[in-house]
């Protein structure tokens, strides 16, 4: 395993970090049922083979991922790794709320402290209720009282909103979402190479832009070299910029995880020639040609009180764009609940972290589909 300085904390980390939002389940139509025997496996198996950084959050899979990796972490395998989880902001209404929620986590995750806490999902909105509620003194208090080591956020809204986030206080890391399509996309490389400047650990969430760039379309797999896969190219776009601390990957599967921990192990700054830095802004300019819909079915806009499956509905969508119109009726054919069913509630919207306008889109999508 390949390490790397994370910013000015004075901490190494493994190149690679194990993301516990996409966990194995034995439901596929129920995020709540982890295989908690196969999970732990998976995590261990990364622990065993060098990865010292777990990520989780408060809402991830129903509540259930951090009592997963709580469980994971026993056997001795805390002391072999840190562990990341977040507060979600969004659900703090009082400045109480922040050590309640803390609590909380730290019993589910059966320890005494957090090594690295973020603020979950800031954007324009939620940075009023940190402010409203004293959020960043309270980060302080409990970086003072132990119970968090590393103070951080994860990061959702434009390159401006980013950088007064980042200007705001003395941050150790931030999250934020990149890959070779999402260059100029919310925080972007600008906002990267900013944190990057100002001391902060960059943490990269969404490096295979939702697993879109794990099987990309077929013009823009035409496009990668065959001599990786477009897995490998994704993730080495990234660990070849020196601003770059850490890649999160959301693995489902033992082999995805063996797979990453390959890629992450011959990893390193600078490990890509320019032709290869040119072949990836071509990529991007053939995806960002046929994208539609910017989803990367993360699921915070589930469930829907109309029983719409929002993501697969999407994901139909870009199909007609990247697969073709036969094969996307196919899938939306599928759904238990078309888009007509959408009752502009704007409840998903007030969730989703890409800013998508879900009931236009929906609106948009019930003519495609006629």
């Amino acid at each position: 395993m390949q390490y790397r300085k994370f910013g000015k904390t004075g901490v190494e980390v493994s190149a690679l970090g194990f993301g516990a939002m996409r966990l194995p389940v034995t439901d596929p139509t129920d995020n709540k049922s982890i295989d908690e025997k196969e999970a732990i496996r998976m995590i261990r198996n990364a622990i065993d083979h060098g990865v010292n950084y777990v990520d989780t959050a408060y809402p991830y899979h129903g509540g259930l991922s951090e009592v997963l990796v709580g469980k994971a972490m026993q056997d001795g395998y805390r002391e072999k790794a840190m562990i990341a989880t977040k507060l979600p902001v969004w659900m703090v209404k009082e400045e109480a709320d922040f050590d309640r929620m803390l609590n909380e986590q730290l019993e589910k995750l059966q320890t005494d402290y957090v090594d690295f806490y973020l603020l979950h999902a800031l954007n324009k909105d939620r940075w009023n209720t940190v402010e409203d509620c004293h959020l960043l003194k309270k980060m302080k208090e409990a970086k003072d009282d132990g119970r968090i080591r590393f103070a951080g956020f994860s990061f959702h809204d434009d390159l401006e909103t980013f950088k007064k986030i980042v200007d705001s206080y003395d941050w150790d890391f931030c999250q934020i979402q990149f890959n070779y399509i999402n260059l100029d996309y919310q925080a972007g490389m600008e906002g990267l190479r900013y944190a990057a400047s100002k001391g902060l650990a960059v943490v990269i969430m969404e490096p295979l832009l939702g697993g879109k760039l794990a099987v990309p379309p077929v013009q823009v797999q035409k496009a990668l070299p065959d001599t990786k896969t477009p897995v490998e190219w994704a993730l080495d776009f990234l660990w070849n910029l020196p601003e770059v601390s850490l890649i999160l990957s959301g693995m489902s599967t033992m082999q995805q995880t063996q797979d990453n921990l390959t890629y992450a192990d011959r990893s390193h700054i600078g490990m890509l020639s320019e032709d290869d830095v040119e072949m990836l802004k071509k990529a991007k300019h053939i995806y960002d040609t046929m994208a539609i819909v910017p989803c990367t079915k993360c699921a915070y806009c589930m469930p829907c009180p109309f029983g719409l499956d929002i993501p697969k509905t999407f994901e139909a969508y870009n199909q007609t764009a990247t697969k073709g119109m036969d094969i996307a009726k196919e899938l939306y054919a599928t759904l238990e609940k078309k888009a007509d069913a959408c009752k502009k509630c704007h409840h998903c919207e007030k969730e989703c972290p890409q800013n998508i306008p879900i009931s236009q889109v929906m609106t948009d999508i019930v003519k495609v589909f006629s």
